[in-house]
């Protein structure tokens, strides 16, 4: 199975409407059967992770939106599922995993309309990094022992940057 479809699966399994953007010319890649996704475009090619998510989050049509990587096949429902619990509930606009002093970019759930707007200036200010929304929006936190209770093994967070990342039969 295509890395991709990992992602995908995990986060049909919590959300309704799944959008996976895609490059400009990019054609639109075989998705799971019976999986809810729409595509979105990127406007331009290698612009970063932060431009990625402003196409997606022009395709939403919710007041939140759980933003993940396709290099992200062991995502957790039940963090999923948390961080979709907290974000109505927040008085912020983000919501992030706390991984030691830090936060985790990805996945995140944001609210559109103030996700949206940020990212905008943030691109136009030459910003690239989907962090960088982390730190213009107003966060809330799922803390580290209340999400790795839900995930003991910390898969939410594995991404695939390498080929050997992979297991072998995932190759």
């Amino acid at each position: 199975m295509p890395l991709l479809h990992h992602a995908v699966i995990r986060l049909a399994e919590v959300c309704g409407d799944v959008v996976v953007v895609i490059g400009p010319d990019a054609p639109e890649p075989p998705m799971p059967f019976g999986a809810p996704v729409r595509f979105a475009r990127d406007a331009t090619e290698h612009e970063g992770p932060l431009a990625g998510a402003y196409a997606g989050l022009h395709a939403v049509l919710t007041e939140h939106a759980l933003i993940a990587g396709g290099d992200m096949p062991d995502l957790q429902t039940a963090v999923l599922i948390e961080m979709l619990r907290v974000a109505p509930e927040a008085p912020a606009e983000i919501v992030a995993l706390q991984d030691g002093s830090r936060f985790r970019p990805l996945p995140c759930v944001v609210r559109v309309g103030p996700a949206t707007e940020a990212a905008h200036a943030l691109l136009h200010g030459g910003h690239r990094r989907l962090g960088d929304l982390l730190e213009a929006l107003r966060m809330a936190v799922v803390d580290e022992p209340t999400w790795h209770a839900l995930d003991p093994d910390r898969r939410t967070l594995f991404d695939v940057d390498e080929p050997p990342d992979l297991q072998p039969g995932e190759r």
